[in-house]
């Protein structure tokens, strides 16, 4: 469990600079240059990554079971998970609405993401996982918010045809990542 909790501290703390100190982070950049921030930033968020993965696999060899799963709460988590992948997918679809409304989408997403999980996963390892990073989320988004606040960032107005693109590209991710992938990769199918 050491591992997972080392990562997570790790992944999520250098995700959380700008939360708790972005006038460091601008120092730093003025001092270093974007480039030694984005590479440390980068090989911290790598350690960090790999150490969550192998604590979680350790974690889930062994589990301390919490409580009792929920009845159709994986129903309800692979639902919540469609719509994360759609938030996910809307960060990268430019001109599309749902950006537009809720201007920090992949931060929602993460959001909307570890709360499914939390819903259908019942183990200490999986509150850590998840919960740190439905916690994290709420910061980060509460911290975005603030800065466009400040800011007086203005999005544009989203189009239609670009809004029904992002749904169309997230749901056929989360199909595939959902029927496929997820196995492949974590070792568990959503759907039995």
């Amino acid at each position: 469990m050491s591992l997972l909790i080392l990562g997570l501290v790790l992944f999520l703390g250098v995700h959380s600079v700008r939360i708790v100190a972005d006038g460091w982070r601008s120092a730093f950049i003025a001092r270093r240059g974007l480039g030694a921030w984005k590479g440390l930033y980068s090989v911290a968020s790598l350690v960090g990554f790999v150490l969550i993965v192998w604590g979680y696999g350790q974690a889930r060899a062994q589990p301390v079971l919490l409580w009792t799963p929920i009845p159709g709460a994986a129903h309800a988590a692979a639902l919540l998970t469609l719509v994360a992948f759609v938030l996910l997918t809307a960060k990268d679809v430019p001109g599309n609405g749902i950006k537009a409304r809720v201007h920090h989408p992949m931060v929602l997403g993460v959001k909307v993401w570890a709360f499914a999980h939390l819903l259908a996963n019942h183990t200490l390892a999986d509150l850590l996982l998840f919960g740190s990073f439905l916690v994290w989320s709420i910061a980060s988004f509460a911290a975005a918010r603030r800065r466009d606040r400040a800011a007086g960032t203005v999005y544009p107005p989203g189009r239609a045809s670009r809004t029904l693109l992002t749904v169309a590209v997230g749901a056929a991710l989360w199909l595939v990542f959902t029927l496929w992938l997820h196995a492949w990769l974590i070792g568990v199918r959503p759907f039995g």
